[in-house]
């Protein structure tokens, strides 16, 4: 039988995170320190690097762990992927002279997180607790709202009518803002997606 790829190791992965198998994946996962914003670029180049000096055997899996977020811009709903861990990528490998310098002497990549210069494996619970993390969650609202915000209501009954945050319950998705009628202000419950910041 010929090697796995990256992508067939990945769906044994996901098999185990599932519960479809009991066997514990091979390695033991480190993580790699990379310049910011180099993140995805580097784990392309591990995962070329891997099969071009033939570590596949050694180097099981690359991840740059992400959340999906949802962004409201201009009243509209955006799925962005936020990485967890800006400026480090996640590695499942044997460690040994080879595999460590190819991935040490990565473009873009700075080191091992390392104690006493020597790679540190992270811990069965801390990799279940990111891989469940990046997995399990429904996406979070990234706010642009803050409280004290003023905000055009642009949806429903008080559409066009301005008015300032009062109170953001991220859970729900909802705001209360203080809209002025006839000399009073009345708290009215929005939706995110019902008012806009005014610039």
């Amino acid at each position: 039988m010929g090697r796995l790829s990256l992508k067939e190791r990945l769906a044994a992965r996901r098999a185990t995170e599932t519960g479809e198998a009991t066997e514990l994946p091979p390695g033991q996962w480190y993580v790699l320190h990379t310049y910011s914003g180099y993140e995805n670029k580097v784990k392309r180049t591990i995962e070329s690097r891997v099969e071009a000096l033939d570590l596949g055997e050694r180097v099981y899996d690359v991840i740059v762990p992400t959340q999906e977020e949802i962004e409201i811009r201009s009243g509209q709903r955006h799925t962005v992927e936020r990485k967890v861990f800006p400026g480090y990528v996640l590695v499942r490998m044997d460690l040994d002279d080879d595999t460590f310098y190819a991935l040490k002497n990565t473009p873009g990549v700075t080191g091992f997180v390392n104690i006493n210069n020597k790679p540190s494996p992270l811990s069965d619970a801390e990799v279940q607790g990111i891989l469940k993390g990046m997995t399990a969650e429904a996406p979070k609202v990234k706010l642009t709202f803050q409280v004290g915000d003023t905000v055009r209501i642009i949806d429903g009954p008080f559409a066009d009518f301005r008015g300032e945050i009062d109170e953001i319950n991220q859970e729900r998705g909802k705001m209360k803002v203080l809209v002025s009628f006839f000399g009073r202000e009345t708290p009215v419950e929005l939706d995110f997606l019902q008012a806009e910041r005014e610039a």
